[in-house]
């Protein structure tokens, strides 16, 4: 493995930098609520299913109180009040409010408030307990058969049909690979509602839904139980929704999740006060139900040169592990995201991608990372392309990653054939069984190009950690610092679902998971 490169210190001033950028936009966070959260703790409450056209009962209820001007008190409280009414079900509390004119009801007496938040506070905790209960039955399924060694080999499917990719995701596993992704059909991310039901159709990918999820989880685990180790399966929580799919996701016993509110303000400009308010509490339910997050640094070095901004994936990392940190996620849930992206045309790409992963794994020594595979330079020409994969394959052993998404010899041409993964899981299997414990074989030498390298990024890193410290992380956004895309604070998608919260802001939900650490 590397030497130093890097001094102790300076990494702990990198990440008091990072706590200090991330801490006026805690503060912002703090101050304010979305529809999404609301909507995410009626979902909790039992407001899963959908009303007249497909619309879903949670956001039926929370476009009700925001039309109401009185969603800034809480949607648990307004659920409350609708059991104090005589409802006797969810769905009865949603007619009751829809139907009621909200803003005209009288005002609760002190006894009255105290029974409404009492009733609510116990149904919440009733819905944790059976959410945790959840996370411990897939919990002990894992322990019972066990995992594969890291890096796990993580490859996607994309049907737009869920049934179709439970067959493609079978096939996958069968052939080694340790981590499905369903692909998010393209766009949801810009919906303000979660689709309700299994979906057959999708451009790109399958809809994000709850019941997708529990279709593709209970097929992992029976053929988990047939292959005698554990399958893990991700999705997307990111965009309009982000806190109401890490709920999903929780209840129907995910492993991991792509979650990263820069990811949506870059790249599909989302409100980035929204976002960040969102991923707050997405990332709690993470926390709780014990989720790995995979973060979008990966993205920067496509749509800017990765030679080049090398530097903003570290920094962002950082910022992104403060985010993660002050939401109670821990070391081991961190898959910080980075990739195999400089141009092969350039001398040395290996020792550069090397002295890139490594200074990654000095910095994050605890966290399993997300190791990307290079898409940006991939060509038709298939056995280029695969070869260029095998590069990135041996890096992530020779670097200790913990996931690693496994390229496709056709990424240039479609979305990939069982025959592509088939491939990719061959060739990552052999590589990694090949190549494992190289790190430990050889010592870097601390004057030579992998060193070098790593300490000029580093340099340059810490020079935009200064600067966002300097200026705050929104202006560096402003300045398209990262992936080479601008965003203002009240541009893109999603602020009209901002609210500040009323003095009297009720969210038993987000009590406990703020309780829980």
């Amino acid at each position: 493995m590397p030497g130093p490169f890097i001094d102790d210190a300076e990494i702990e001033r990198a990440r008091q930098l990072a706590h200090e950028i991330t801490t006026p936009v805690l503060e912002v966070i703090h101050r304010h609520t979305t529809v999404s959260i609301e909507r995410t703790v009626l979902r909790l409450l039992g407001l899963a299913g959908a009303g007249p056209r497909g619309v879903p009962l949670a956001n039926l209820m929370v476009d009700r109180l925001k039309e109401a001007g009185v969603i800034n008190k809480g949607a648990a409280y307004w659920y409350g009040r609708a059991l104090l009414m005589g409802a006797t079900s969810p769905v009865d509390a949603v007619e009751r409010l829809t139907a009621a004119p909200i803003e005209k009801l009288p005002a609760l007496s002190v006894e009255e408030e105290g029974k409404l938040k009492d009733l609510v506070r116990k149904e919440i905790a009733q819905a944790v307990r059976e959410l945790e209960s959840r996370v411990e039955q897939r919990d002990a399924l894992k322990n019972e058969l066990g995992m594969s060694r890291p890096p796990h080999k993580y490859v996607i499917v994309a049907t737009g049909n869920i049934y179709d990719d439970v067959d493609q995701a079978r096939a996958a596993a069968q052939a080694g690979a340790d981590v499905i992704a369903v692909i998010r059909s393209t766009a949801q991310s810009l919906l303000d509602y979660v689709p309700h039901g299994a979906t057959t159709e999708g451009y790109g990918g399958t809809y994000a839904t709850q019941e997708n999820f529990r279709i593709m989880r209970e097929a992992l685990d029976d053929e988990s139980k047939k292959l005698k180790r554990y399958v893990q399966l991700t999705n997307y929580s990111s965009g309009l929704c982000m806190s109401e799919i890490a709920f999903c996701a929780a209840w129907e016993r995910l492993d991991m999740l792509l979650n990263d509110a820069m990811y949506g303000i870059l790249f599909r400009d989302i409100n980035m006060r929204r976002t960040f308010i969102d991923q707050y509490f997405s990332r709690r339910i993470c926390a709780l139900a014990k989720i790995i997050i995979n973060t979008g640094e990966d993205n920067y070095i496509t749509t800017a040169d990765a030679f080049e901004a090398g530097h903003t994936v570290i920094a962002s990392q950082f910022i992104n592990e403060s985010f993660a940190k002050r939401a109670g996620l821990k070391d081991w849930q961190l898959g910080l995201g980075h990739s195999y992206e400089i141009d092969p045309y350039r001398e040395q790409t290996l020792l550069h991608e090397l002295a890139q992963a490594m200074l990654i794994r000095r910095c994050f020594p605890n966290a399993p990372l997300k190791y990307m595979p290079p898409t940006k330079h991939k060509e038709t020409d298939i056995f280029f392309s695969h070869a260029y994969d095998v590069m990135a394959d041996l890096v992530a052993i020779w670097t200790k990653q913990g996931i690693q998404l496994l390229g496709m010899m056709t990424e240039a041409m479609h979305t990939p054939l069982l025959a592509d993964r088939y491939v990719a899981l061959k060739s990552g299997s052999y590589i990694h069984r090949a190549a494992r414990g190289i790190g430990d074989e050889f010592q870097v030498r601390e004057d030579g190009e992998i060193a070098k390298r790593a300490r000029y990024v580093w340099k340059q890193a810490m020079a935009l950690l200064e600067e966002c410290h300097r200026d705050g992380l929104i202006a560096a956004i402003g300045r398209a610092r990262f992936g080479d895309v601008a965003r203002t604070e009240t541009g893109g998608k999603g602020l009209e679902g901002v609210v500040e919260k009323a003095p009297d802001y009720f969210n038993p939900f987000l009590d406990q998971l703020e309780a829980i650490g």
